[in-house]
């Protein structure tokens, strides 16, 4: 009887060993590191500066806050009061904007993706480019490119947002948002063959004032000038 005890000890034992531990995570590669911080979180945590960050993410911002994170050839900056969740995507640093501001800076036209409801907003080219896009609501972004050109798309209809140039974009606009007054022929962005857009799922409209934050522009550009310098 003792002896089949210890065989049996024995057999438990090894079954023991090979079997896997099913609630062990899989080791996931970090995305990126806080660089600055300031009233600002990942997750439920506090974002300090070292802060390592990895896909799946949430990263926000109180009223005074904000945070910048560098991944790869990128930097994303969230505003006050911004709320996004990072992501590994294509092998590519991306963020989901889902609330405020957010901005980024690339070295080349991979580097990073942007996500504001429907909307995916990239570098057009491989020259650094700062963009800024403001998260109205699920039906309105405000999409600035304040160094090099975007490109804006939904679906299967991309658009390009030139440098210098900010706008309203509109996903899934009503037949009367698709003319507005003031947006002439030649006023708005154009798309990737640089011919007139043709009315879609998404449409630009030039705003009023260009640029109005002439002084938060200023300090993002100093703040995030140097994407391929990190």
């Amino acid at each position: 009887m003792q002896r089949l005890r210890a065989i049996g000890a024995a057999v438990l034992s090894l079954s023991l060993v090979s079997v896997p531990v099913w609630g062990a995570k899989p080791t996931v590669s970090p995305l990126g590191t806080v660089i600055a911080a300031e009233h600002a979180h990942v997750g439920q945590a506090i974002a300090d500066v070292g802060t390592t960050i990895y896909p799946g993410d949430w990263l926000s911002t109180d009223l005074q806050g904000s945070v910048q994170m560098r991944a790869g050839a990128a930097r994303l900056l969230l505003l006050s009061a911004s709320t996004a969740t990072v992501n590994d995507s294509e092998g590519s640093p991306s963020a989901k904007l889902l609330h405020g501001t957010a901005t980024f800076s690339t070295a080349n036209a991979h580097a990073f993706v942007l996500y504001a409801s429907t909307a995916a907003i990239r570098p057009q080219s491989d020259t650094p480019t700062i963009g800024q896009v403001t998260y109205v609501n699920d039906k309105e972004l405000l999409v600035t490119a304040r160094r090099g050109g975007l490109t804006v798309t939904v679906e299967n209809e991309t658009q390009v947002v030139a440098e210098g140039k900010s706008y309203r974009v509109l996903l899934d606009p009503s037949t009367d948002a698709q003319e507005p007054a003031g947006a002439g022929a030649g006023q708005g962005p154009t798309s990737r063959s640089n011919g007139p857009l043709k009315a879609g799922r998404s449409r630009f409209l030039i705003l009023a004032t260009m640029l109005t934050a002439a002084g938060t522009g200023v300090a993002i550009y100093e703040s995030l000038e140097s994407p391929d310098h990190p």
